[in-house]
């Protein structure tokens, strides 16, 4: 059993280019300004890889009227992007090992740019292929991000992977306060609000452009493989604890600004109400993983927090309007320290990097498929139903998987699973 001190120092970023030998190299010889360019470069990319999620949320309801999507279209459109964000995660680590970590990088933000762009213009085909073309955008940031911080910035990870995990985090919430503002600001342009949100894309692009050009060429490295993974029940746990606390996420990011739409507030409140949400997230991401492993395990962490985040969600359908800004920040709390538990258990319950590597792309490629189908059901529910009250089923049920998995996955124990070496 792991002390809480060594969990603590096991606390490293997961490389996506961990299998690889000799390892990715740092830049050398830069500057200390040049350093800041590309954190802040690295932190910018952040902010925008989450945009497309709560900014059609904020405008969902204009988007159904707007382009007569049915409810099953609508359904869809809020699911389309993370179930990208599973399908396309494990090629994350193979183009950068081909392409380079740093021109991946570069490719994945002007496509982001284009894809959002394209969610701007009134048709429902490239409504949903600029979606789609974003979600895969952001499964290969996803990955690729982690790896550059550890590689880039060994000596300040623990400051760096904060900075990049509250970026995430004000992306969405400047999306769900700010689009409908932009919205009226344009004078009704539901696309030009959607579109808005390329170009801090397409600027950081410009802003990444120098590293590309910096980066050099990348040698041909040597293979690993892990093997027992797919087979090990400590590993499925850790992983349905992903998908299924990742499935009230999206439901979050999804349908909470219409929710509490339904229930009265106006498109600026509630996206304001959301953003506040969201911005307590970031805060709890940073705290939750400290407490996790100053205990033996992190099976109680991992229960009161999927309690919290139900709980919270409960409120916001149910309780009176003038105590949504409690449940709101509740809400938060849960559910910052609930993808921040969940990412921090990957490592602790892997023996060594490469497993760690390995098992982050087990419970993202899995973990997103499943986490899709919360948003999916939950715009189902509202269609059959025409309220969001019966939702409250559905999240009680993906909060007791994720603690049920959460209590099994916090146990002090490895997966059990081998690295061999491939070859060249």
């Amino acid at each position: 059993m792991n002390t809480p001190s060594q969990n603590a120092a096991s606390l490293e970023l997961i490389d996506a280019e961990a299998d690889e030998i000799p390892p990715p190299q740092p830049h050398r010889g830069k500057s200390p300004i040049g350093r800041f360019l590309l954190g802040a470069s690295l932190v910018l990319i952040a902010f925008n890889l989450r945009p497309v999620f709560s900014s059609a949320s904020a405008l969902l309801p204009e988007i159904r009227s707007g382009l007569g999507l049915t409810v099953f279209g609508t359904s869809i459109l809020t699911t389309l992007p993370v179930v990208c964000m599973g399908l396309f995660s494990p090629l994350a680590p193979r183009l950068a090992q081909r392409l380079g970590t740093e021109r991946v990088l570069l490719g994945v933000i002007l496509l982001l740019a284009l894809g959002t762009a394209l969610r701007g213009i009134s048709s429902i085909s490239l409504l949903f292929f600029g979606t789609a073309l974003t979600g895969a955008c952001i499964a290969i940031g996803n990955v690729l991000l982690p790896g550059v911080v550890k590689r880039d910035f060994p000596d300040k990870a623990a400051l760096m992977t904060g900075c990049y995990t509250m970026a995430l985090c004000a992306g969405a919430a400047s999306a769900a306060g700010l689009t409908l503002p932009i919205e009226h600001s344009l004078g009704g342009s539901l696309g030009g609000a959607l579109a808005a949100w390329a170009l801090p894309a397409f600027v950081v692009g410009l802003l990444w452009l120098p590293q590309v050009i910096g980066s050099g060429t990348q040698a041909r490295r040597t293979g690993f493989r892990v093997i027992g993974l797919w087979t090990d029940a400590v590993a499925w746990q850790v992983t349905l604890f992903m998908g299924l606390q990742s499935a009230l996420a999206y439901c979050v990011f999804g349908w909470l600004v219409p929710i509490l739409r339904e229930r009265g507030l106006d498109g600026v409140t509630a996206g304001a109400i959301v953003s506040v949400s969201v911005m307590v997230q970031a805060a709890s991401c940073l705290v939750a993983p400290h407490i996790a492993v100053r205990g033996k395990d992190q099976r109680a962490i991992n229960v009161i927090l999927c309690a919290v985040a139900v709980t919270a969600l409960l409120g916001l359908l149910f309780a009176p309007l003038w105590t949504v800004w409690f449940w709101a920040v509740l809400q938060g709390i849960g559910q910052g320290g609930l993808i921040a538990v969940a990412l921090t258990v990957i490592v602790l319950r892997s023996p060594d990097p490469h497993v760690a590597a390995h098992l982050s792309g087990m419970a993202q490629f899995i973990g997103y498929l499943l986490a899709a189908i919360g948003p999916l059901v939950v715009g189902m529910i509202h269609g059959w139903t025409g309220s969001f009250a019966w939702c409250s089923v559905l999240f009680v049920l993906l909060g007791l998987g994720a603690a049920i998995n959460g209590w099994f996955a916090g146990r002090a124990i490895n997966v059990n699973a081998t690295m061999i070496e491939t070859g060249t």
